[in-house]
């Protein structure tokens, strides 16, 4: 019943379609009392013999308007009730996207994509179960089980009720130990279909490499043995979800046997008329529903209150950027510069970024390099704010970027990250993402400076051709590309390009680098590459190694120091001629 208390909030917010759909199902439930008062009375006129075809007739009528009244209120509870059911589901599926688009990377890298889609999925639903079926089952279980009761007690006989009763405290012990066993079962079947589940997504990701590396029977092994799992832990809930309904019947069937032994034993005494043991025995399979629901509401109970601590477990988990209280929601463009900013990554030991010092005028292009690890990422992945610095500032426009919004920091900036995700719709929706409101030929001068025009064009359904999931069906280099006409077409103040051409040929980067140039010659660019010939054009360029800046200047002046910038740039051009060579 905690599980009521905590979804309190809900209810409030729902009183009133909760309040009205309540008071139906008590009406029904005062209604279902009429038949057997009607069954009683005709039996009873037949045993008397003064039963006749106009008191029938009056009987049945009355019966048949019972029952139509009966269906259009359980047809209005059900709208009332359910429907707001669904809206907590609704409700919830919502307040879970939005904590997963406010929680930082750090919050991806401990949870499992497979998880959260359970959390999202089953969890949901069985709180949805709970909200819905189980405030009918409490209320009609109460209610119905209530009033037939007191109408057994009151109207016919109370010492037969008494008797009928005796097994009843069985039940309610019974019901409790199988619902404690049932939150157990259910919460671990829960987390085996998460596992399932991440299992799935992780090979339907991943398929190209399973086949490569000819993994098929292994992945299928594990994939099988996973299922076997689930099966397993399922298969316990439903041992105990089993033992309700024949314990449950089992007692009714004890109970309508002392009410047919004692009930007779009245009827011969002359205490009670056929009428009313009739009357009695039909309340008592009224009574049946009751008792199954009673039982039900625990089985209900015990598997919504596993999901809504996941759930609530999730939602409590604070790893979101925050931002200051009154931070600017617009401030002005202008130089970047990271002062003496030093970051090392949540639970980590090591440094990735120390002591970086580097100022990029507005309007200059900033080229990143340095070996694989040395914090290229990292050092972009600061000023969009997925991290914050541990020591240190980083300013735009000599504000910073810990005084302004992450929505006004945000809107400012155009990323195309190394991995470039591409929704499975068409081009034209992928490059419009973040301005779906562009015009065709916005995007199309967006596709035509990211050099991917001409290619798109050449797909038999031109800009309306389906990229399929994650841009299966495009090349790396046509990803890229459309990544940076997707980036391009907000026409930020500042772009970020995160090795985003290490996918196309030379040729290829040297069109887009220098449409480029010539479309954002007053705005801020920042490319990271581990090619040199992406960077040499660049007003600045800052050499990381270890987390630190080991060189920077122009292209020249670090060509004239003759380190690792030059010694890299020109090994790269040796075997840039030697492929060229090969190749003719």
């Amino acid at each position: 019943m905690l599980l009521f208390k905590d979804l309190m909030w809900f209810f409030k917010l729902e009183k009133k379609s909760y309040i009205s759909g309540i008071v139906v199902l008590v009406l029904v439930a005062f209604l279902n009392l009429f038949p057997p008062y009607v069954v009683r009375v005709i039996i009873d006129e037949i045993s008397r013999g003064v039963l006749t075809s106009v008191s029938l007739l009056h009987w049945t009528l009355l019966l048949v308007g019972t029952g139509l009244v009966v269906y259009v209120l359980r047809f209005s509870w059900r709208l009332m009730i359910f429907g707001a059911a669904s809206r907590l589901s609704r409700l919830l599926r919502k307040q879970l996207f939005d904590h997963f688009t406010l929680m930082s990377p750090q919050f991806y890298q401990k949870q499992r994509t497979g998880d959260l889609m359970a959390h999202a999925t089953n969890d949901i639903q069985a709180v949805e179960m709970t909200a819905g079926m189980g405030v009918l089952t409490l209320v009609d279980s109460l209610t119905t089980g209530g009033l037939v009761i007191l109408s057994m007690a009151l109207f016919i006989s109370w010492k037969l009720t008494l008797i009928t009763l005796l097994p009843m405290p069985l039940m309610a012990w019974s019901t409790s130990r199988y619902g404690t066993m049932l939150h157990k079962r259910f919460h671990r079947a829960q987390a085996a279909f998460s596992d399932l589940n991440d299992k799935v997504l992780e090979n339907i990701n991943g398929m190209r490499v399973v086949k490569a590396f000819g993994e098929e029977e292994a992945e299928l092994e594990a994939f099988r043995s996973l299922s076997e799992d689930v099966v397993e832990k399922n298969i316990a809930v439903a041992k105990v979800d089993a033992l309700f309904d024949p314990t449950i019947q089992l007692i009714i069937g004890i109970s309508f046997f002392l009410a047919l032994i004692f009930g007779s034993i009245d009827v011969i005494n002359g205490s009670l008329t056929f009428g009313q043991l009739t009357q009695f025995t039909i309340y008592l399979g009224q009574f049946i529903w009751p008792m199954l629901a009673f039982g039900w509401l625990f089985n209900i109970l015990e598997r919504g209150r596993a999901s809504y601590d996941r759930v609530d477990t999730l939602l409590k988990i604070n790893q979101k950027i925050n931002e200051k209280d009154g931070a600017l929601d617009r401030f002005d463009n202008g130089d970047v510069t990271f002062a003496k900013a030093s970051f090392t990554y949540p639970g980590g030991k090591t440094p990735i970024l120390q002591n970086i010092s580097v100022r990029v005028r507005q309007g200059q292009t900033l080229g990143i390099v340095g070996k694989t690890g040395s914090g290229k990422t990292t050092f972009l992945r600061l000023l969009l704010r997925e991290f914050d610095l541990n020591d240190g500032d980083l300013q735009l426009g000599g504000t910073s970027v810990y005084d302004v919004t992450l929505q006004s920091l945000r809107s400012k900036i155009g990323y195309v990250p190394q991995d470039h995700f591409l929704f499975s719709t068409t081009i034209i929706e992928n490059i419009a993402m973040g301005k779906p409101e562009a015009s065709f030929a916005e995007i199309q001068n967006a596709a035509g400076i990211a050099d991917i025009h001409d290619d798109i064009l050449g797909f038999p359904e031109g800009y309306n051709t389906l990229v399929g999931d994650r841009g299966v069906t495009l090349s790396g280099g046509q990803k890229q590309r459309i990544s940076i006409a997707r980036a391009l077409l907000l026409e930020p103040e500042i772009l970020i390009l995160d090795d985003s051409l290490s996918a196309v040929d030379a040729k290829t980067e040297k069109s887009i680098l220098e449409s480029l140039r010539q479309m954002r010659a007053q705005k801020t660019t920042f490319i990271s590459s581990h090619r040199l010939s992406a960077v040499e054009e660049a007003d600045l360029i800052i050499v990381l190694k270890d987390g630190q800046i080991s060189e920077q200047g122009s292209h020249s002046e670090l060509m004239a120091l003759n380190g690792w910038y030059a010694g890299t740039y020109r090994r790269q051009q040796l075997e840039s001629l030697l492929e060229e060579g090969a190749e003719h």
